[in-house]
C-alpha cells in the first residue's frame, strides 16, 4: 500500500468515509461499517481508519458505544462541528484557515494571562517551567491546554479542542530539545507581564512546528 503524508491520508479518509455515507445513505443514529469492512472499502490501514474515526468523534461527528459498534451522529444544531468538518473536506487551504483560528484564541489566551496578575502567579507556570528544565517528557498541547483553561474562557476552550482535531500541526507530539528554550522564554514572559515578548516567543515556537 502507498504511503502517504498522514494530513492527506487523514483527508482522503474522511472524503471517502463521507461518500460511504451518502452512497450507503446512513442516517444519524445509523450503525457504520465495522473498523475491518471500512479498511477493505476504503484500502488503508486498520490504524489508519481507527485514528480518523478517533478524531471524528472527538468533534461529535460518529459516536463509539462500548460493544455495539459506531454510529453516525445527528449534529443538526452543531453548527461549529458543521462548519469544521465542511472545512476538513475542502481541502488543505481550509485546512490553514482551522489552524490560522486555533492560533488566534492561543494567542488570546496568552495575552490575557499576561494582563492578570493572579493569573501569571498561578503555579501550573512553575511547574511546567520546571519541567522543561528537568527535560522531562512534555507534550505540546498540554501546554496550550494550561493557557486556555486559565484564559478562564470556557467557550473558546471548547472551540479550541474542536479545533485541535482538525490543525495540521501534530500537538499530541512530545517538545523537542529545540523548542524547550523558546517555550521557557515564552512561560517566563507570560509570568513577568510581557505581552509583547510571550507573543512573540509563543510566534518562534509555531515557526518550529
Amino acid at each position: 500500500m502507498e504511503q502517504k503524508p498522514a494530513k492527506k491520508m487523514f483527508l482522503q479518509i474522511v472524503k471517502q468515509l463521507r461518500e460511504l455515507i451518502v452512497d450507503q445513505r446512513i442516517q444519524p443514529g445509523d450503525k457504520l461499517p465495522s473498523e475491518r469492512v471500512l479498511c477493505e472499502k476504503l484500502n488503508v490501514s486498520r490504524s489508519s481508519v481507527r485514528e480518523a474515526l478517533r478524531s471524528l468523534e472527538l468533534l461529535g461527528l460518529i459516536e463509539t458505544k462500548h460493544g455495539g459498534g459506531t454510529f453516525l451522529a445527528d449534529v443538526g444544531g452543531h453548527q461549529l462541528i458543521e462548519i469544521l468538518s465542511s472545512f476538513i473536506l475542502q481541502g488543505e487551504k481550509s485546512q490553514l484557515d482551522v489552524h490560522a483560528t486555533r492560533e488566534m484564541h492561543e494567542r488570546e489566551a496568552i495575552r490575557v494571562i499576561c494582563q492578570d496578575i493572579q493569573l501569571r502567579n498561578l503555579p501550573i507556570w512553575d511547574s511546567l517551567f520546571i519541567q522543561l528544565e528537568l527535560q522531562q517528557e512534555l507534550k505540546r498541547d498540554a501546554i496550550l491546554r494550561e493557557c486556555i483553561v486559565a484564559a478562564g474562557n470556557r467557550l473558546s476552550l471548547k472551540i479550541w479542542m474542536q479545533l485541535t482535531a482538525y490543525s495540521m500541526t501534530s500537538l499530541k507530539e512530545l517538545v523537542t530539545e529545540q523548542e524547550k528554550r523558546v517555550l521557557q522564554m515564552l512561560i517566563k514572559s507570560m509570568q513577568m507581564g510581557y505581552v509583547e515578548e510571550a507573543i512573540e516567543a509563543y510566534n518562534d515556537w509555531m515557526k518550529q512546528l
